[in-house]
């Protein structure tokens, strides 16, 4: 028999620094887009922009770096 150390699952190091990170930038699209909005449901579509803006960032870099 074995014992159960020898199938011990292996130890997970987790860091928040990146989730820190996309917090902060997640509040500060929020600001900027809601912030910007002159109505309500442009403010809306600020809220929804702010969550998906690692997306548009990440698309926007690649058109203009694959500009033919």
């Amino acid at each position: 028999m074995s014992s159960n150390s020898d199938y011990s699952k292996p130890r997970v190091i987790r860091y928040g620094a990146s989730d820190a990170i996309y917090g902060l930038g997640l509040v500060g699209a929020w600001v900027y887009f809601i912030g910007h909005a002159p109505t309500f449901w442009l403010g809306v579509i600020g809220f929804v922009k702010g969550i998906f803006w690692p997306a548009f960032m990440v698309f926007e870099a690649f058109r203009l770096l694959y500009k033919g």
